[in-house]
């Protein structure tokens, strides 16, 4: 369902209430209360990948983000997931239905905290600042960015007394286990869903000091390889050299779709080209690891391309998990079995349709009749992509340029995979990603950080955009 697009005009030059706003978004973070709240976030457990986490989800719903909302108008509801996963919430603003509409998305689950593997005085589900660092499962994914936004609307209604828009902002708590029952909950309420734009944030800065805007996601195909001979394993003396070992068959099928550089073997599996457009934007933006990051390596990958044109305009393989034996107490057994979860992220210029027979051929011409191709019980997520012209792309950029004195990067998608699709392909909207975490922040991982600059620059960044969306109306789209 497409929405009924308004068209946008460039926000006026610099008012004293835009630049009021700014400030009051500046005071929000400077005077702790940012901090503050994301620390009560940050303390509820809400791991949606174990079941002690179900109860917190919810309370994360109505304990925290609801009372947030009500008190800025937002007409909000809590939605029963359909597939079972965890409730989402519903909330609507509308202040008059001929004004913009700007959905926004956010996630309020996380992953598993990981306790005991955090560093000394540090822990999943309590926030500590330390040096030039805020610590704490969720504040770089996605608890502190969805926080970034809804400050940034409170800053901007303290200010005019009003957005100057519709905003929606949807809610859920499944995020990080593939966002089960979110497509069905967009197809449920599209009435509701009905908007111009979705202004979300995920996702991390290509550089610490540069804004970024991502127009889309990586698909992700999760898939397992599986060799499975024989009932029970047979001692590696009596019967090494006799007997296939699923082990090594296993390693021939990897190599048999990945060079030992990286680049991938199977031409089905790579995109079709890289759009000009897309390879003029990445050309714009270098990639470089930054302290606390791990370095490049430099050979891996498809030959030819720059690092951030493998990373967010190619194709990419990785073997996420192995198993075979008993690996934390080997023995003198040949396995009877081994397998391998496999992963392919891939951009909007591939048919993800043809991976796996295509897969299934290579290793069938490569002798490897015995490794087993399964597709993983997961949600998968299509790849998706709005184009870098777009005015409201062209709108975000000025917005962002005009409030940071410096222009944001525009890139295609991100190297990650979000539940994009269910606001493209459903619900037919533009989508821009501004990204408010770096590359080195730790998510999914123990010690998982944000940096106190970007954070500042988020909620200021945040209000200026949706202070000049509030400054929209007909005319015409921006001028290039």
């Amino acid at each position: 369902m497409m929405s009924t697009l308004h068209a946008v005009r460039p926000a006026p030059r610099a008012t004293a209430g835009r630049q009021a706003a700014l400030e009051r978004a500046a005071r929000h973070y400077d005077g702790g209360v940012f901090l503050s709240e994301l620390a009560q976030l940050v303390a509820v457990p809400t791991e949606s990948e174990k079941p002690r986490g179900a109860p917190y989800l919810a309370f994360y719903l109505t304990g925290h983000m609801r009372p947030m909302l009500e008190k800025m108008g937002f007409v909000c509801e809590v939605l029963v997931n359909p597939a079972l996963g965890g409730p989402l919430l519903l909330a609507e603003r509308v202040e008059d239905p001929d004004l913009p509409s700007v959905l926004i998305y956010g996630h309020g689950d996380v992953v598993r905290g990981l306790e005991g593997e955090w560093s000394e005085g540090l822990g999943p589900w309590r926030l500590v600042e330390r040096m030039g660092r805020v610590y704490g499962r969720g504040v770089a994914d996605n608890k502190g960015q969805h926080l970034i936004n809804l400050a940034a609307l409170r800053s901007v209604l303290a200010e005019r007394g009003r957005l100057g828009f519709n905003a929606k902002f949807l809610l859920e708590t499944a995020g990080e286990v593939g966002s089960p029952g979110l497509r069905e909950i967009c197809s449920r309420h599209q009435d509701r869903l009905v908007a111009d734009l979705l202004l979300a944030s995920a996702g991390t800065r290509i550089e610490l000091d540069r804004p970024t805007l991502f127009l889309g996601s990586r698909g992700a195909l999760d898939f397992d390889l599986v060799v499975d001979l024989r009932e029970r394993g047979q001692h590696a003396g009596n019967w090494g050299g006799l007997l296939a070992n699923p082990a090594v068959l296993l390693a021939h099928a990897v190599a048999t779709i990945i060079s030992e550089s990286g680049a991938i073997r199977i031409p089905a599996l790579r995109p079709r080209a890289i759009a000009p457009a897309v390879r003029k934007r990445l050309g714009e933006t270098p990639l470089v690891a930054t302290i606390g990051e791990p370095a490049i390596d430099a050979h891996w990958g498809e030959p030819g391309l720059s690092a951030v044109e493998k990373l967010l305009g190619w194709n990419s393989f990785e073997v996420l998990a192995w198993t075979a034996g008993s690996p934390r107490n080997p023995v003198n057994v040949i396995p009877p079995r081994a397998s391998a979860h496999c992963q392919i992220r891939y951009t909007v210029d591939s048919d993800p349709n043809g991976f796996l027979p295509a897969i299934r051929q290579a290793l069938s011409d490569a002798g490897l009749q015995a490794v087993q191709v399964r597709a993983a019980d997961r949600v998968q997520m299509p790849a998706t992509r709005t184009e870098p012209d777009h005015h409201w792309v062209t709108f975000a950029r000025r917005s962002i340029e005009r409030t940071m004195g410096v222009a944001p990067a525009i890139l295609p998608n991100l190297g990650g995979s979000l539940p994009n699709h269910c606001f493209t392909d459903l619900l037919g909207l533009p989508t821009i990603w501004v990204a408010h975490a770096h590359r080195g922040s730790g998510q999914h991982a123990a010690n998982e950080h944000a940096l106190p600059q970007i954070l500042r620059e988020g909620v200021q960044m945040m209000t200026g955009l949706f202070w000049d969306l509030g400054e929209t109306s007909g005319g015409g789209p921006p001028a290039s």
